[in-house]
């Protein structure tokens, strides 16, 4: 199998090459240069291994939650080669992504449970639980934004990890929630080798979309925007 897996949801730029079980990533930390950055990565993965674009089987991406100009612009470019080579589209929570970064790099027991945090601006975060089933992160409940004050975490799981920049508001949480981590990585963000990762067992279990399909989850119901001068 031969999948691309992309990731702009963050201030991490990043592409993967899934090849029959091996994965290249380009990886770069530039908050306002995904645009700029993405399609060379994707090409230099390609020439790297020696393919072209239509020898893909599949493509993913990041669809969120996160930055929401950067989920737009890993969306955009996904859908376009997805419309153009006639593939088919895995999306991919960007909170699960760093779930399985999390049991790689901590890394997390079989069992384990872990709280995935990013902020999300105004004052919020972006929430999500998940429990180490096989190496791979299983959803506890529902992917949410609140403020740190009102994250919770799910039941059934006694040992918990955390993950996720949004750690850096681990003061305002709940002392139950905080108190009941074992270990905290705050430097985790979304990267596309996961993507391509999680990707390519959830096309393997029949749930990629046509191009149209392929959309970004914001988690908000409702956002306010704020345009500042000089700002994007």
């Amino acid at each position: 199998m031969k999948l691309l897996a992309l990731d702009t949801s963050s201030e991490g730029c990043s592409a993967a090459l899934l090849v029959d079980g091996d994965v290249f990533e380009k990886f770069e930390i530039a908050p306002r240069g995904h645009t700029r950055l993405l399609m060379p990565m994707i090409r230099a993965l390609l020439a790297e291994q020696g393919l072209k674009p239509m020898h893909l089987d599949a493509l993913a991406f990041a669809c969120g939650p996160g930055s929401f100009t950067g989920v737009r612009i890993a969306t955009g470019v996904v859908q376009g080669l997805a419309w153009g080579l006639d593939l088919s589209v895995v999306a991919v929570s960007s909170l699960e992504t760093v779930a399985l970064g999390a049991i790689e790099t901590l890394p997390v027991a079989e069992g384990e449970g872990i709280a995935v945090a990013f902020d999300a601006r105004m004052s919020e975060l972006y929430w999500g639980c998940f429990c180490n089933r096989s190496g791979l992160p299983e959803l506890l409940g529902e992917e949410r934004v609140c403020p740190p004050s009102r994250v919770a975490l799910e039941s059934g799981v006694t040992r918990w990890n955390g993950a996720g920049q949004g750690w850096g508001f681990r003061n305002e949480m709940p002392g139950d929630v905080s108190a009941r981590m074992d270990r905290v990585d705050e430097t985790l963000i979304p990267r596309a080798s996961w993507v391509a990762r999680l990707a390519a067992v959830k096309f393997n279990l029949g749930l990629a979309v046509p191009a149209e399909q392929a959309q970004p989850v914001y988690v908000r119901d409702e956002v306010s925007w704020k345009k500042l001068p000089g700002r994007e």
